[in-house]
């Protein structure tokens, strides 16, 4: 009954390094997405561990306010992305007064932690076929 989220922005890790972290936890459940986090050998895995802990802390907040009890080892991961953030931009001397430019990209990486049966409930129901005439 409890869905919460967390986003952390403009973080210093290429998007497409911190989508090879994220697709190892999605559709996970919480707690299995921090062991495997833990033991990742990729860069990213720690900010994206340390998101996903935020996560659970926002669900167990949010679970108090709505005076529910919440089960952390129920928590499953039902959505995580990474979006492409600011690029820096700097620039690296070359030969002959050229300059080489140098892009330092930032990512947006958003959790979002559910409970089973809100998952459940969010799908959208099926569309049929329509009748041939």
């Amino acid at each position: 009954m409890v869905e919460s989220i967390a986003r952390v922005r403009h973080i210093r890790v290429t998007p497409q390094k911190a989508r090879r972290v994220v697709d190892l936890i999605r559709g996970r459940q919480a707690t299995e997405a921090l062991a495997i986090l833990k033991f990742a050998p990729q860069g990213a895995s720690e900010p994206v561990y340390k998101l996903v802990a935020a996560a659970i802390a926002n669900a167990r907040v949010k679970a108090d306010q709505e005076n529910s009890y919440l089960d952390e080892s129920d928590l499953v991961i039902a959505k995580a992305f990474v979006d492409e953030g600011t690029t820096l931009k700097r620039f690296q001397p070359r030969a002959q007064g050229r300059a080489f430019r140098i892009n330092k990209r930032t990512s947006h990486i958003t959790v979002v932690l559910a409970t089973p049966d809100v998952i459940v409930a969010g799908r959208p129901a099926r569309k049929t076929a329509k009748a041939s005439k």
